[in-house]
Formats: structure tokens, C-alpha cells, sequence
């Protein structure tokens, strides 16, 4: 005796996989704006490191600078938690777009050098919502 294969009603319902591609499409568009945030909070918390480290280390070796280094000590954490999230939110986009290797490890390196997250940001953004307008205009009905 054969069993028969289970069924469910969203693929009896939807045989063609467009509810599957819609459910898709607004997951990825989610990711695209957590990554866009995130890739722009962790662009500025390394700029700000960048100007911690200049007056810690340039301006620190001519000057007193321990009031300075005091109130801003916190920020290489920070910016470290920040980029901990922000490699969460690459790699959860770059799964839902199903880029390449090139693409995953520009997006990493944007975390860490300096105005960099901000220039790919735009060009990731951009090319993502060609990608996710065509598909939704595919699977548009």
C-alpha cells in the first residue's frame, strides 16, 4: 500500500510559487533595509573612531589628551558590537540575493575601512532594488 504524498494548502493553492516569491521578495527588502541602517551606523562609528585614534595617538603625543580619551573610551567597543551586527546583516542579505563570494567580502571589508560602507551602501542598495523590481514585476498578477 502507497501513501500519498503530503499536500498542503498554500501549495494547492498556489502551484506556480508566486505567494512563495512575494513572501521573498518582502524578506529580502526587510534584510536590504536592516543592512542599509546598519552599514550606515557602522560607517560613522568607525569615522568617529578613526577621529578618536587621530587625537589619541596624533594630537596624544604632543599634548595632554587624557580629559578627551576619557569621555570617548567607549567607542572601539562600540564600533566593534556594531560591526558584530552589521556582519550579521551582510550575510543575511547577501543570502537572501543570492550574490556571490566578491559581493560577501566587499561588504565585509566595508565595515572596516573607512567611508567605504557608505559608498557600497548606495551601490548594494541600488542594484538590489533593480534585482527585487524585476522579480516583483515577474511575479506581479
Amino acid at each position: 500500500m502507497t501513501t500519498p504524498e503530503p499536500t498542503t494548502d498554500r501549495v494547492v493553492a498556489d502551484p506556480t510559487g508566486t505567494e512563495a516569491a512575494r513572501t521573498a521578495i518582502r524578506k529580502a527588502r526587510g534584510a536590504l533595509a536592516r543592512y542599509r541602517v546598519l552599514a550606515i551606523v557602522t560607517g560613522v562609528m568607525l569615522l568617529v573612531l578613526c577621529v578618536e585614534m587621530l587625537v589619541k595617538y596624533g594630537i596624544g603625543a604632543f599634548t595632554d589628551v587624557e580629559p578627551f580619551v576619557r569621555y570617548v573610551e567607549w567607542v572601539p567597543f562600540a564600533h566593534g558590537w556594531i560591526y558584530v551586527v552589521y556582519l550579521v546583516t551582510v550575510l543575511d542579505l547577501w543570502t537572501k540575493m543570492r550574490w556571490g563570494w566578491g559581493r560577501l567580502a566587499t561588504m565585509v571589508f566595508a565595515g572596516v575601512v573607512p567611508v567605504m560602507s557608505f559608498v557600497l551602501e548606495k551601490k548594494v542598495h541600488a542594484e538590489a532594488e533593480d534585482k527585487l523590481a524585476v522579480l516583483e514585476e515577474r511575479y506581479a498578477s
